[in-house]
Parts: structure tokens; C-alpha cells; sequence
């Protein structure tokens, strides 16, 4: 029994029966099943009109799925909402996607050897999606993994966090009320023993995978031969302030980036770079502006900043704040626990190149300020990590912003934008260690379909 509990105030929100290998097995099977009879795939039209009565119903009870994200996540309301109105867009861009894209015909006749001949390319589904999800965006990201699975024509088997599978129950459940058929989209809750015999499964197709890097690529390296993959994971998002940033824009882009879902985000604002002129004004006005946010209940409308996942996060960032106060960094605001479940927003200044809180992902409510004086140095040492994801650069001119931004290690820039600035069309691509493939709904579609190509000689 699985017990899904509120991370703000402890209390036990619903119990949910887990499921055993047994069960895992009678899922694969009929999961593997749909898959090997071309009678039962469903047709483009289907699965266009599926996801979009699911956008539409999802648009309807959006209060409703905030309020849920808010319970089970902690996401602050406000910001929970924004998630479930992306949720609703995410379904319509799945649907909207594989209305335009459905092959193509290859130029053929150009060679005498292919002279008389015609070729077509086909979209078909990969196989069974294998899907294990994280926490912090408990209904967006479950939709970024199910709704290509079913834009694509694939049936799927989802693992939500433990921490939050409410929201992923909710939206298999409106899914099959929006017409999607029995064994399409399968939930899985169970321990790690039989999510590992999932991924490991050889009748799967795909594999989408988001959360820690550690048991990404560990699980990467037991899939079964032929088996694609896309991971998923985090970094230490980077973003240099130059000299002539404006600080108005400046400062709300790293208190939204930086503390928004109380830092537990992937490409979450970590390390600011700025000029050593400009730090301590920089700091006094990032200071205040920590100290103005709104901590504590996410239920609440005004809360800007809730609690970490689990009391044992809180633990871990105040250990990681104080050894990085230990080795020299300054505190600016912040370094303590509030309670056993939120940690105050913190600000450090100039930490070490080595300690915790420069060297991986903080995942909590703590942003890092050093100061450069050539920003060839904040180059320097925003790449010096094997992790690359988003980055940001803030300057108002706009060519010396395309340099650095040139020079930076990332799938993703940002100009005069945070780091954890998304539409979820872009593509999103973790580098390195912060994962494999390209994220994003057109590009998730994409991964879990193949080009199937047919040749006729015409004469």
C-alpha cells in the first residue's frame, strides 16, 4: 500500500493499492498485445479526436487538477494552475502534431537505378512506451510522456513518482472518459524491483525517462537490445549578468527562476555570474526581493515558495548550505529551515568552485552569486561541470548577449530570460550528464514513431 502524503503538512492525502510483478506482466502482455495486432492500432483521426476531447476536458477542471498538483506536490497554487492550463495545451499540441505530419515522398528517378520507381514514407508507432516520471511537475509531465505515446499510436505504461501519482491517475481516468480504449495507457504503481523489470522488459519499444541523472543512465544500460531511449535529467543552470544588465529585469528573472517550486526544478536559476562592480548592489536588491516572497502553504493563492518534497531534501540542502558557509561562502539571506518541511530562500555569495552547491544540482530554494571581472571567466566557469542544459545571458547589447551565449556549454540560451523559461514545443535537451535525446512534444512524437518507407516499381 502506497501512502501519497502531503508534503507541506504531513498529513496522509489517499492510500493506493501497489501492483506486483504479476500484475507488471498481465500489463505488458496486453500492452504487447495491442501493439502486435495492426487490427486494433487506431487510426490518425482517433487518436486526434481522443487528445483533443482530453484538452478540452482537462480545460474544464483545471481548478480542480491545480488543486490536486498543489496537495500532492506542493507546487504553489499559483503556479499549479499555470501547470494545468499547460497540461490542457500540451494534449491539443499532441493532436495538432500528427495532423501535419504524416510522411513524405522521396524524390526518386534522378539515377537511372532508380528510374520507374516511387517511394513513400509512413509514420508507424515504435512499440510499448515504458514512461517513469519525476515529482515536480506531476500532471505536465505525465502528459509530456502519454500524449506523444498516444499521438504516436503506442500503448503506454506509466510510472508516476511515488511521491505524486495522483495527478497521473487523474489524467489516465479523463483520458478513457475522452474515448482513448482499455489498455492504451496503463498505470503502474509499485517499488523499484518492478518498475526496473519494466524497463528491462524486451517487448518494449521506447523507453522516456525523467528524474536523476544516477538512475537514468543506470537504467539506460539494462535495456533490452533494440530498445530507444530518451532521459531526462538536470544541471546547474548558469546565468552571467553583464555590466550593463538592467537590474529591474535582472532581479524578478532570478526570483522567478530561481525560487520558483522552491528551486526544485531542472533547469532551476543556480549560479549567477556578475561583474564584481555590480555585486553588491545586485545582492541587496536580489536580498530584498527573497525577502518580500511569499513562503508557506501552497493551498494558499499568495504563496510563492512552498515546502521541499520530503522532510529528508530539507535536510540534505541545509547540510549542503552549511558546509558551502563552512568553506567561505557568505550569506546573504536565509540558511535555515523554517520548519522540518520548508527551507528559507537562500542567497550565497562567492562559494567555493568546489563546494556542493557550485560543483551539482541544489534542487532547492538556493541561488549562488559570484562575481567575475572578465566574463571570459564566467564563461570559463559556467562550463566547467559535465552538465549542460539552459543557460541565460542578461545584457542590453543584444550582439555581446549572442557571444556569450555562443560560448556557453547548452542546448538552450536564454537572453534576458531565466533559465527556466519553456513553451513545451521547444525542443528541451539535457547535454552530457543531464541526459539523451531532445524533449519537447513535436520532437517526443517524434522519437516514438519510425519512418516506414514503401518502394513501388511503376513501370
Amino acid at each position: 500500500m502506497l501512502e501519497v502524503v502531503s508534503p507541506y503538512t504531513g498529513e496522509i492525502i489517499r492510500k493506493i493499492e501497489t501492483q506486483s510483478q504479476a500484475d507488471l506482466q498481465t500489463m505488458l502482455a496486453q500492452a504487447h498485445a495491442l501493439h502486435r495486432d495492426r487490427s486494433r492500432w487506431m487510426d490518425v483521426q482517433t487518436r486526434m479526436d481522443i487528445l483533443s476531447n482530453a484538452s478540452q476536458l482537462l480545460q474544464t477542471r483545471s481548478a480542480d487538477f491545480a488543486e490536486l498538483i498543489a496537495r500532492e506536490g506542493a507546487k504553489p497554487l499559483q503556479d499549479a494552475r499555470v501547470e494545468a492550463r499547460r497540461a490542457a495545451e500540451g494534449l491539443q499540441m499532441c493532436a495538432d502534431h500528427i495532423r501535419a505530419d504524416v510522411g513524405r515522398t522521396i524524390a526518386l528517378g534522378i539515377s537511372p537505378l532508380t528510374q520507374g520507381h516511387h517511394a513513400r514514407t509512413f509514420k508507424e508507432p515504435i512499440g510499448v512506451v515504458a514512461a517513469i516520471s519525476a515529482f515536480n511537475h506531476p500532471l505536465n509531465l505525465i502528459v509530456h510522456q502519454v500524449g506523444p505515446a498516444i499521438a504516436a499510436g503506442c500503448p503506454v505504461i506509466i510510472k508516476p513518482a511515488q511521491d505524486t501519482p495522483l495527478s497521473a491517475l487523474a489524467l489516465v481516468d479523463l483520458l478513457k472518459e475522452a474515448g482513448l480504449p482499455d489498455g492504451w495507457c496503463q498505470t503502474l504503481i509499485a517499488d523499484n524491483d518492478v518498475a526496473e523489470s519494466l524497463v528491462t522488459d524486451s517487448r518494449l519499444g521506447f523507453f522516456s525517462f525523467i528524474g536523476s541523472a544516477r538512475v537514468g543512465w543506470q537504467l539506460r544500460a539494462q535495456l533490452a537490445p533494440g530498445v530507444r531511449c530518451a532521459l531526462e535529467h538536470g544541471g546547474c543552470a548558469p546565468l552571467i549578468a553583464c555590466q550593463d544588465a538592467d537590474l529591474k529585469k535582472l532581479v524578478p528573472a532570478v526570483l522567478k527562476g530561481g525560487f520558483y517550486h522552491a528551486g526544485q526544478v531542472c533547469v532551476s536559476v543556480q549560479r549567477v555570474y556578475v561583474p564584481t562592480a555590480m555585486l553588491d548592489e545586485f545582492v541587496a536588491e536580489l536580498v530584498t526581493g527573497v525577502k518580500g516572497l511569499t513562503v508557506g502553504d501552497p493551498m494558499d493563492a499568495d504563496t510563492e515558495v512552498g515546502p521541499l518534497i520530503r522532510p529528508g531534501e530539507v535536510d540534505r540542502v541545509e547540510n549542503w548550505v552549511n558546509e558551502a558557509v563552512q568553506e567561505g561562502a557568505a550569506l546573504a539571506c536565509g540558511g535555515s529551515r523554517i520548519n522540518d518541511r520548508v527551507y528559507a530562500p537562500t542567497v550565497l555569495v562567492n562559494p567555493g568552485t568546489q563546494s556542493k552547491v557550485s560543483q551539482a544540482e541544489i534542487f532547492g530554494p538556493v541561488v549562488c552569486v559570484y562575481s567575475f571581472d572578465q566574463v571570459e571567466d564566467a564563461i570559463e566557469q559556467a562550463n566547467d561541470l559535465p552538465v549542460a542544459f539552459q543557460a541565460a545571458v542578461f545584457s542590453q547589447d543584444i550582439n555581446r548577449a549572442h557571444e556569450i551565449a555562443a560560448a556557453l556549454n547548452g542546448s538552450a540560451i536564454m537572453i534576458n530570460e531565466h533559465t527556466a523559461f519553456r513553451d513545451d514545443i521547444m525542443p528541451f535537451a539535457g547535454l552530457r550528464h543531464s541526459g539523451l535525446g531532445v524533449g519537447g512534444i513535436p520532437y517526443t512524437i517524434d522519437d516514438m514513431q519510425i519512418d516506414k518507407m514503401i518502394v513501388t516499381k511503376t513501370t
